[in-house]
């Protein structure tokens, strides 16, 4: 998150943890950031326009809200919430305030592939969309996880996790403002340990122009794989599709950023890494400056949000 905005042109001013070891691996990657003494240094600073942060899930909302009340916006890791009660909070906030609670929704906001195939859709490269496909695996690496990640009242579920990042880009490439979750269900099958642990999810939605969309997300990269995850996009139109393999071609090359274009004009392989850029954040500091919403509406990220919590919630349990 840090390291978008300060390409794009923001200065980092301030670092503040309450555990010293994540300041002290923080400043070596940013070592001209001061340390401050307590978060109230940092929203008692009156040159300071936007804080970015990644809380446990559970507290996200809160420190939002006190960023917010502070007269300041706020940019939180996903997910932004793990509780329906969490965002109408947040939604009076927002409006009380007038500030923004944006979401680094990385896997389409970072990844230039991703940012591609919409540039792709917005010039008709495959007609209308019609439906969406997003795959989500990430690696467990359980030995290194904290306590809190296993509980599900701090991480909120694997639909509202790590299926934020889907259904925000549903949303996005299909153009709805809105959407209905048909279906949607979690299990638990390799971590009988961590009982409120779910490490599988999927759910089927359907957005206000009849696009559709399904998801999978889960916690069981392989070992072997070269990368975190082999997070994949199909994307069909009426007249072409698009994939993306977002950071990896698994065993072609251990790089990301590969698309394939399929339409009337043929076939199309685009190699997108160091190519595309991430407008996403110079945007968003041009939106604190000028009061617009270039980057995402506030709208979009409350209904994508909303629709991930509510595919939580009517979750099935399969295997309970």
């Amino acid at each position: 998150m840090c390291e978008g905005l300060i390409e794009a042109g923001a200065s980092l001013k301030w670092v503040y943890d309450p555990d010293s070891e994540k300041v002290k691996e923080f400043v070596s990657k940013f070592p001209n950031v001061s340390i401050a003494n307590s978060l109230d240094e940092i929203l008692n600073d009156e040159g300071i326009k936007l804080v970015a942060a990644a809380d446990i899930p559970s507290n996200r909302s809160k420190l939002g809200e006190q960023v917010m009340r502070s007269g300041k916006d706020y940019f939180t890791d996903k997910t932004p919430f793990t509780t329906l009660e969490q965002l109408e909070e947040t939604r009076k906030v927002v409006k009380e305030t007038k500030r923004k609670y944006m979401v680094y929704f990385s896997e389409r906001l970072h990844v230039e592939s991703a940012i591609y195939a919409g540039e792709l859709i917005k010039e008709g490269a495959i007609g209308k969309v019609i439906q969406v496909t997003g795959f989500g695996p990430h690696r467990l690496n359980k030995a290194t996880r904290p306590e809190w990640f296993f509980e599900k009242e701090s991480y909120g579920g694997i639909l509202s996790d790590i299926g934020s990042h889907q259904i925000e880009q549903f949303l996005y490439y299909t153009g709805n403002e809105n959407a209905k979750v048909l279906h949607s269900k979690v299990g638990n099958y390799n971590n009988p340990e961590h009982p409120e642990f779910e490490d599988y999810g999927d759910a089927t939605l359907v957005g206000d122009n009849g696009a559709t969309f399904y998801f999978k997300v889960d916690w069981f990269t392989p070992d072997g794989l070269s990368n975190w995850g082999d997070g994949r996009l199909f994307i069909t139109g009426t007249e072409g599709t698009i994939e993306v393999r977002k950071f990896v071609d698994v065993t072609r090359t251990s790089t990301g950023d590969h698309l394939f274009l399929v339409n009337s004009s043929g076939e199309k392989y685009y190699e997108l890494e160091n190519k595309v850029g991430y407008p996403f954040f110079g945007d968003l500091i041009l939106d604190c400056l000028n009061r617009t919403e270039n980057a995402m509406t506030q709208e979009h990220i409350f209904t994508a949000a909303e629709l991930c919590l509510i595919a939580q919630k009517e979750a099935i349990s399969i295997t309970s």
